[in-house]
C-alpha cells in the first residue's frame, strides 16, 4: 500500500522537463505549427520554448526535442536538415520527435489515389531514424497565402496545372497538432515518473 501511495506522488509529482520546439519555416506556417506545439506542451505542464533552428542555441541544458521543417519536393529544409546532421550525437540521446509540414487540400489522397501523409515524408527520414532514433514523425497539411509566396513562386501557380495542386488556403488541422503534442507531453511525463521511481528504489 505504502509502495502504490508512493508511486502515485511521485507520479503526480513528475519534474517538468525543458524542451524545444525547434523548425525551419519558409513562409512562417511551420513556425506557426512549432509555436503552437510549444503552446500546447506548456498547457500540459512542460517548459518548452519554440526557436528557429538557426538561432536554437546551446542544446544541452534541453531534455526533449521536437523537430520540424517545412518539406518542398519531397525534402526538408536544408538549415533543418543540418540542424539534425550537425547535433546527431546529443538528439540520440534524448527523446525526439519530428515532423514535416506541406500536403495542400482538404482530401487526405490524391487523384491518382496516393496517401498525401505518405508522400510527404521527406527523403530525409529514414537517414534521421537511423541516425537519432527519433519517437514518431508526424506529417501535418500546411497553408499556400499567395501574398507569402515569392515573385517565382506566384509565377509558377498560374498556370492551370499548377493551380490543381496548390489550392490556396489554410489545410492545418489545429486539434490534430494540439492533440499530438499533449500526447509527447505525456509520454515525457510517464518516462520522467519512472525515471523517479527508478532512482528512488
Amino acid at each position: 500500500m505504502a509502495i502504490r501511495q508512493r508511486r502515485a506522488r511521485v507520479e503526480q509529482e513528475a519534474i517538468q522537463m525543458s524542451i524545444l520546439v525547434a523548425y525551419a519555416s519558409k513562409h512562417g506556417a511551420t513556425a506557426e505549427i512549432a509555436e503552437r506545439i510549444a503552446e500546447n506542451l506548456r498547457e500540459a505542464g512542460q517548459d518548452a520554448d519554440a526557436r528557429p533552428v538557426q538561432e536554437a542555441g546551446d542544446l544541452g541544458d534541453y531534455e526533449g526535442f521536437v523537430l520540424g521543417s517545412a518539406a518542398y519536393l519531397g525534402h526538408w529544409l536544408k538549415d533543418a536538415a543540418a540542424f539534425v546532421r550537425s547535433n546527431q550525437d546529443l538528439l540520440a540521446q534524448r527523446p525526439v520527435w519530428l515532423f514535416s509540414s506541406g500536403p495542400l487540400g482538404t482530401e487526405a489522397t490524391d487523384a491518382k489515389g496516393v496517401d498525401l501523409h505518405t508522400a510527404a515524408e521527406p527523403k530525409e527520414l529514414p537517414e534521421f531514424q537511423e541516425a537519432i532514433h527519433p519517437r514518431e514523425h508526424r506529417v501535418f497539411f500546411g497553408v499556400l497565402d499567395p501574398d507569402r509566396l515569392s515573385f517565382t513562386e506566384r509565377s509558377f501557380r498560374r498556370l492551370p496545372a499548377a493551380r490543381a495542386i496548390l489550392p490556396e488556403g489554410d489545410f492545418r488541422d489545429w486539434d490534430e497538432i494540439q492533440e499530438w503534442a499533449y500526447r509527447i507531453a505525456k509520454e515525457l511525463t510517464q518516462a520522467d515518473a519512472t525515471h523517479e521511481r527508478d532512482d528512488s528504489r
